[in-house]
Order: structure tokens, then C-alpha cells, then sequence
């Protein structure tokens, strides 16, 4: 690690490890520690070094087709670098000194700013789609005070049938985004169940149990998440007893 002084300033001088050549163009790296006295400077370099490397390993992650990654990705690089990542929408309405900040953030980080790092402050990656089937992987850790004290076999019980009224819905409508599900959605859903109820195929009590926790599994996530969707659940229960 090579301390090097240009125009009273000391810069940390290092070399750019393989594993972060694919996210990174440069082959050296000049990083300024803002500091003229050589003693502070070697206090700030390994600090200095290390969040470089946070931003290159954040930066890896987000090198990736999985929109999930991309966004915790983009989540992090903004946080090294001093912001809360917001969408493009909303950093464009931000108050003007805060904008300034943004831009001046990405002015400064190189003569070439890295896209992921840009796309992290200014808030372009967007937020993935909560589709239903990732609703309920969801749900396992959000509703997880739902299952204290439960043994292994009260557990498969409890969810097995939550994954059941899942499948059963995608097995209709498809996996859609939970944002997209329509009162049609929800009636198409229903009137599987009603064919199959008369058919004797299942009973009301099955469809309910089938309508409630689906219910359950996207009520929860949209409380959890913060989602504020008004979600098209009601009035889809059969009567018990049906004829």
C-alpha cells in the first residue's frame, strides 16, 4: 500500500486486485486522503482502501440479470457512498442542494464514474416486481411469530397448505406482480373453486381454506413491506354449506 504526495496532498497509490477487473477499468488506483500530514494519512488509507473495496464487491453483486441483486446492489453502493437510495422519480424532486449532492457524489468518484455506482445515487435501477410466488418466500420471514415454538412436523403442516392455495392461484391467473392482481384475477380464482365444487370434486371448506390463505400470505406481505396496495380480497368466500 504506496503513500504518495502530490501537491501537498497525500494519495493512496494501489493496484486493482483481479477479482474486481471486471467492474473496474482502471489498473491502479489513485485514491486522495485529503491530507497534507503523512501520519493521518496512513490512519485514513486502510479505512479508505477498505470502502473501496465494499464498493467494488457491491458493485459485483449487482453485475448480475437478478433484478433482486441488482436493486439490494444499487441499496448498498448507495449507502457507501453516503445516500438512501431512492428511485429517479424521487431524487428529481428533491430540494436542489440535495440534488447538487448527488451529482457532485458522481463528478467525484473518477474520471470515468462506474454505471452501477451512477445508477445507485441517482436511483435509476429500478425496485423488483413482488410477484405471488415470490410473495410467499417472502412470507416465511415476515410471518415468522406465526411458527415460535412450532416442532418440524406443525411447521410442514402449517405451510403446506399456504404453498397449496399459492399454487393453486398461479395455476390460474399465473404469477403475476401481487401490485397487477385484478377483482377479475380473484374471480377467475373463485370460479375454479366454484367448478370444482360442483363437480364434487372439493368442498366449500376447501375453497375457503384455499381463499384465506392465499389472503393471508399477500395481506401480510403488503402490511409488512410498506406496500399501501389495496388489494381485491372480498366477498369471495363460499357458504359452508353448498348446494
Amino acid at each position: 500500500m504506496a503513500l504518495l504526495k502530490r501537491n501537498q496532498v497525500f494519495y493512496l497509490r494501489r493496484r486493482v486486485p483481479r477479482r474486481y477487473q471486471p467492474v473496474e477499468q482502471r489498473a491502479v488506483v489513485w485514491i486522495s486522503l485529503h491530507t497534507d500530514s503523512e501520519t493521518v494519512a496512513k490512519n485514513k488509507a486502510e479505512r479508505a482502501w477498505a470502502q473501496l473495496v465494499e464498493a467494488w464487491e457491491a458493485r459485483l453483486a449487482g453485475d448480475t440479470e437478478d433484478a433482486d441483486a441488482r436493486y439490494e446492489a444499487a441499496r448498498e453502493l448507495a449507502r457507501l457512498r453516503g445516500f438512501r437510495y431512492i428511485d429517479i422519480d424521487r431524487v428529481s424532486r428533491l430540494p436542489t442542494s440535495e440534488l447538487i449532492n448527488r451529482i457532485d457524489a458522481v463528478s467525484v468518484l473518477a474520471d470515468r464514474p462506474e454505471k452501477a455506482e451512477v445508477a445507485a445515487i441517482l436511483g435509476t435501477v429500478p425496485e423488483p416486481q413482488i410477484t405471488v410466488s415470490k410473495a410467499l418466500a417472502l412470507y416465511w420471514d415476515l410471518a415468522r411469530d406465526k411458527t415460535f415454538g412450532k416442532s418440524a412436523d406443525q411447521l410442514r403442516r402449517w405451510r403446506n397448505p399456504r404453498i397449496k392455495a399459492v399454487r393453486n392461484f398461479i395455476a390460474t391467473v399465473g404469477d403475476k406482480p401481487i401490485e397487477a392482481i385484478t377483482r377479475d384475477d380473484m374471480l377467475d380464482f373463485r370460479q375454479m373453486w366454484l367448478e370444482r365444487i360442483e363437480t364434487g370434486e372439493v368442498t366449500a371448506n376447501s375453497a375457503n381454506k384455499d381463499l384465506l390463505h392465499l389472503g393471508g400470505v399477500l395481506k401480510t406481505v403488503n402490511t409488512l413491506k410498506r406496500l399501501g396496495l389495496a388489494l381485491p380480497l372480498g366477498e369471495l368466500s363460499f357458504k359452508e354449506v353448498f348446494r
